[in-house]
């Protein structure tokens, strides 16, 4: 107790409870000052280091010397009957109240003035945010799901010293991306948007406004030899400030336990209450990540000649890495696009595409988009909407946030006649994946067979500024514009299709509308001489939109004989909407299972994810 009252005498008590209180006004204080005038964040974090090192310091100096009459001596020189400590300790009580009261006093000016303040102006960020999405045309559900536990994971910088590693720099970044995607609590926004900044000059907060997150992970990676340095950021996009920074130097053979930290680091940065067990990550080399990073991203851009090039990457990368079952699923979607492309045949493609999804579950039996997929090829190949059912509720179970595997549902629910909840999956695919073009192009279609054609325009708009050559783009956009009556400028969104199947069935139905029935003529009789055989179901509608009924019957009939997968999709697109009332329209449905019954009896429900 005699130390405690030395303690005591010399003020050094008094002397911490001033020093801490004053801190914490300071930093207070500088918080809420520095961020106004755009000062980096490392000048706040400089601030609370010095004075958290400078605490113990004050201490010292407090114990080993007394203020005095004469100015500051050393306590051991001052005689004990001429100390005025006891007086100096009432001035510190006077001094430590009068900061308490400062104290006291900002922290009701911060919460009851500046942070309502601060609100308000987040509130109206977000409200100029949303204008500016509903300019752009996107749907109030689609708006809704923006959220603050949001994030983008941008491409890891390549700073090695011969710059020729950035296969391994974009494989970390995709790792950690999807490590964080088994976070049902957090929207990520996908690699294929998120990368789509590489190399461009953009700032966070502009990339974030783009993609509509709140926050952005950002690195560096270095490797020489088998030594690697990774570097990781988290920032606040709003503010374009830095939350979380970390820098680690291991061995090659310890990356995926970097990944591990760093992904942990973000959910304990923002605050998520996990369920479970953090996300762990799953060794590939990175040669063949790579391979596969460029070859989806091809496949994205859906035309023809990527197609071709990215079925070679895939290879490539299997060629390395055979038990690669994302890249095994990647080549089963591959070749699925290319049969809609009309590069191969459905009975060529769809049976590739089975091959390579069925090898994928093989190896990983726990890899939800390999079942997504299964489900998706099941609905066009084998017209088996239950057993599709079945393979996308396995694929939801195990990744209930994946948005490829709920783009695959919102397929399924287009094919069951559920056209309200295939569009909210479709917006909440686009929301989680903005810059995904086969997404914007499948809501878009969704939109037109419901007859919401300002947004079926916007969404293809929005394709096309993604992937100026996406196939059936331009034809699906003079499609909404035909079915608004606007017959011209249908006619010049047709003839800029890029894909002659799309090209020539617009511009037959167009013609029609226009009421030139000699090009009209032309464009279906070609349409019927090149490609009648591989897509009699498109001839259908044509001709149902034609007015020739019977002859949109026979086609019909054709397209059942001929095995045209597209065909049980096709019949919800409003151009048969002259013979629904036909009495053949009802038992053609019910022979290819599309009848309202036999779709009622399917039993399918996705719940979306908060």
């Amino acid at each position: 107790m005699s130390f405690v009252n030395e303690l005591k005498r010399r003020n050094v008590i008094r002397i911490a409870g001033l020093y801490l209180v004053g801190a914490w006004l300071i930093v207070q204080v500088a918080s809420t000052i520095l961020p106004a005038f755009d000062w980096p964040v490392w000048v706040l974090r400089t601030v609370i280091t010095v004075l958290a090192i400078g605490f113990v310091p004050a201490l010292i100096f407090a114990w080993a010397f007394e203020l005095t009459p004469e100015g500051l001596r050393r306590e051991s020189d001052v005689e004990r009957a001429e100390s005025i400590a006891p007086h100096t300790g009432k001035s510190l009580d006077r001094i430590i109240m009068v900061v308490l009261a400062l104290a006291v006093g900002y922290f009701g000016f911060d919460k009851f003035v500046l942070s309502p303040q601060r609100e308000a102006a987040l509130q109206l960020q977000k409200t100029a945010e949303v204008a500016a999405a509903r300019k752009e045309g996107h749907s109030e559900a689609l708006i809704e799901s923006y959220g603050n536990k949001s994030i983008a994971v941008l491409p890891f910088v390549d700073m090695s010293p011969g710059k020729d590693q950035e296969y391994f720099s974009d494989g970390i970044a995709e790792e950690l991306l999807n490590l964080l995607t088994k976070v049902p609590q957090l929207r990520v926004i996908s690699r294929a948007s998120a990368f789509s900044f590489k190399g461009k000059d953009i700032g966070v907060p502009e990339i974030a406004k783009r993609l509509n997150v709140a926050h952005v992970l950002e690195g560096s990676v270095r490797k020489s030899g088998n030594k690697v340095r990774v570097s990781a950021q988290l920032v606040d996009a709003r503010s374009d400030t830095q939350l979380w920074s970390e820098t680690w130097d291991r061995e090659l053979n310890d990356i995926f336990a970097v990944q591990d930290e760093i992904a942990a680091a973000v959910v304990g940065q923002l605050k998520i209450q996990l369920l479970g067990d953090a996300p762990k990550s799953k060794a590939v080399k990175p040669e063949a990540y790579a391979l596969f990073l460029q070859a989806r991203a091809l496949s994205n851009q859906g035309t023809t000649a990527n197609y071709q090039q990215s079925e070679m990457l895939y290879e490539q990368a299997l060629a390395i890495e055979p038990d690669y079952a994302a890249a095994w699923t990647g080549l089963s979607v591959n070749y699925f696009r290319m049969v809609g492309a009309g590069s191969l045949t459905a009975e060529k493609g769809y049976g590739l595409a089975r091959v390579a999804v069925n090898r994928a579950i093989a190896i990983d039996p726990g890899y939800a988009r390999a079942y997504a997929q299964s489900g998706w090829l099941t609905i066009y190949q084998d017209n088996d909407l239950a057993a599709a059912a079945e393979y996308l509720k396995r694929a939801l179970a195990l990744e209930p946030t994946d948005s490829f595997s709920i783009g695959k549902a919102a397929a399924l629910m287009y094919n069951l006649g559920r056209l309200d909840e295939a569009i909210a999956l479709g917006e909440y695919e686009v929301a989680r994946d903005p810059l995904y073009a086969p997404g914007h192009s499948n809501l878009a279609t969704r939109y037109l067979t419901a007859g919401r054609l300002d947004e079926a325009i916007a969404s293809y708009r929005t394709v096309l500024r993604l992937s100026p050559g996406f196939y059936g783009a331009q034809a699906g956009m003079g499609a909404a514009l035909l079915l608004q009556g606007k017959g011209e400028a249908a006619l010049d969104a047709m003839q800029t299709e890029n894909n002659e199947v799309e090209r020539l069935l617009g511009l037959a139905m167009v013609y029609h509308a226009l009421g030139d029935k000699a090009e009209s003529d032309r464009a279906l009789a070609r349409l019927i001489s090149v490609y009648g055989r591989d897509f009699p179901g498109d001839v259908a509608y044509v001709m149902a939109y034609r007015g020739e009924f019977d002859r949109a019957f026979e086609w019909l009939q054709k397209a059942v004989q001929f095995k045209d997968t597209g065909l049980p999709e096709a019949v919800f697109l409003p151009f048969f909407d002259n013979i629904r009332s036909d009495p053949r329209w009802l038992p053609f449905l019910r022979k290819i299972g599309r009848a309202p019954e036999q779709l009622e009896a399917i039993k399918f429900d996705v719940k979306l994810p908060k």
